[in-house]
């Protein structure tokens, strides 16, 4: 589908005997973050008493990965696991090698990490790393961050990983499993989401809260920006690591806006806030700002694109009625929840057929109606254009578009994959609502602007976002050379 690329989702647990299950289900309740690839490291002890590190990792799915029940019990045994849902924002995402939890074994044990984010240095560390002789075997960039640790002069792991992200600059929410400590870690800016949870005596850190409540596991608190946490048999430990990034912004909080706009389950808390409370506000501000009427006095039908539009929808709805609007909110578009990732699609009808398989229209409500679609975004328009061709099949009075975000006009460093630049429809269009309108085909067509988008952020500071995607402007220094052919995340 024509939308941002999710980034990965991370999952980390220590003290369960049954922690690798626990990992299974996270990583289920995460799979929108990622759909390419699915991983699970555990730690346990063999016949010898030596610690040993099980893996299991592939593509697919996170339950075409995991098919076998015995593959908890009998290969990824140990009371401490991580867990890693991929999609690659950067680098070869046909690799097998690419695919996390990456796992090592160096002077001081063995390691294994889990990332969400971008390294925005990461092409320069390596460069320096394979002058100084290092090899890698991934094309990722999270590999950088092991060869950091494990080229440390330093005596204690924990020294050698806070000494390895003062060197990083980007975005990273990590989780690092070692012989005896789960370890967790955000990036100084906060761009990705990342929490701490507990499950009876043990201890789970994950990207968002819904993999907290599949396991029936309490959340306790975010993990802080530029904050590393360690937990093992005794205790819980927090460090501050401070950013090396060159900005003026460095040590300024600035979280992924689009976590609230599409990336999060409206089910989870992010960044202290529920996600579903603020879709609601940037639906009910699209509605204040940029309310539809119909010419006849009808009530107004708004329908939304599901899954992830559903929620703004039911804020702009909730709005025209406060306004004295008469609306009605429907289910106008059926989405079909049972295609398969290798589904054929004809290369002369793809955009059409793919549009057809996975949405159909309920007419009944449609017809001869003023129609107000809600969407979150708007990325090539090349989809949207084909869900207004397929609404309009039904006969409606009028159809109205409302976007619950600004026109998106540049590409994400740090931890999104969206397309050039010049496949974007705003910059296509050159910012002109106007001429993508009728590019759309619908009768009118809004988005929020920045400040409306940041007037629904309550709770938050405006200041407190990176809008980059929206204005161009990042918040800390990026290497405009990293494309998918070099990193992965």
């Amino acid at each position: 589908m024509d939308k941002p690329k999710c980034n990965c989702g991370v999952f980390g647990i220590y003290g369960s005997k049954d922690s690798s299950l626990a990992a299974y289900y996270g990583l289920h309740a995460l799979q929108h973050r990622g759909q390419e690839a699915a991983g699970i490291v555990s730690s346990s002890v063999n016949e010898k008493g030596r610690k040993i590190f099980n893996i299991h990792k592939d593509f697919g799915l996170v339950s075409e990965v995991f098919t076998q029940k015995d593959i908890f019990n009998d290969l990824l045994k140990g009371s401490s696991a991580i867990g890693h849902n991929r999609y690659s924002t950067t680098g070869a995402s046909d690799s097998e090698k690419n695919i996390q939890p990456f796992v090592v074994n160096y002077r001081l044990g063995n390691l294994a990490i889990a990332h969400n984010g971008n390294l925005t240095n990461a092409k320069e560390l390596r460069a320096k790393l394979v002058n100084d002789g290092a090899i890698f075997q991934t094309t990722s960039d999270t590999e950088v961050i092991l060869h950091l640790i494990a080229r440390s002069k330093l005596d204690d792991q924990i020294e050698q990983i806070k000494e390895a992200l003062l060197q990083v600059e980007g975005a990273y929410s990590i989780v690092l499993l070692t012989d005896d400590k789960l370890i967790a870690a955000r990036d100084p800016n906060g761009f990705r989401p990342l929490c701490l949870g507990k499950f009876h005596d043990a201890f789970i850190v994950t990207s968002e809260t819904c993999a907290l409540d599949i396991n029936s596991a309490e959340y306790i608190r975010d993990i802080e920006p530029g904050e590393v946490v360690i937990i093992d048999d005794d205790s819980i430990k927090s460090n501050k690591v401070k950013s090396c990034s060159l900005s003026e912004n460095k040590n300024s909080v600035k979280h992924c806006i689009f976590e609230f706009i599409y990336f999060s389950r409206p089910d989870s808390r992010i960044f202290g806030s529920n996600v579903d409370k603020l879709r609601r506000k940037l639906g009910k501000v699209l509605a204040q700002k940029h309310p539809v009427i119909d010419k006849d006095g009808d009530k107004v039908i708004v329908i939304s694109v599901p899954d992830s539009s559903n929620t703004a929808a039911i804020g702009f709805q909730t709005q025209l009625v406060k306004q004295g609007i008469p609306s009605r909110f429907e289910i106008g578009l059926i989405r079909s929840h049972y295609i398969g990732r290798t589904f054929i699609l004809p290369g002369q009808q793809r955009r059409e057929v793919g549009v057809r398989i996975k949405f159909n229209t309920v007419k009944g409500v449609l017809e001869n109606k003023t129609i107000v679609i809600v969407d979150d975004s708007i990325v090539r328009g090349t989809t949207s254009k084909q869900l207004i061709k397929l609404l309009r099949d039904a006969n409606p009075k009028e159809i109205h578009m409302r976007i619950s975000s600004p026109p998106i006009i540049s590409p994400c460093y740090y931890g999104m994959d969206f397309p050039s630049p010049e496949e974007l429809i705003a910059n296509k269009f050159q910012r002109n609502i106007e001429e993508i309108k009728k590019y759309l085909e619908v009768d009118s067509l809004e988005y929020l602007t920045i400040d409306e988008m940041l007037e629904a952020m309550v709770d938050h500071k405006p200041e407190n976002f990176c809008t980059a995607c929206f204005s161009g402007n990042y918040p800390i220094k990026v290497d405009m050379g990293i494309t998918k052919d070099i990193y992965d995340n």
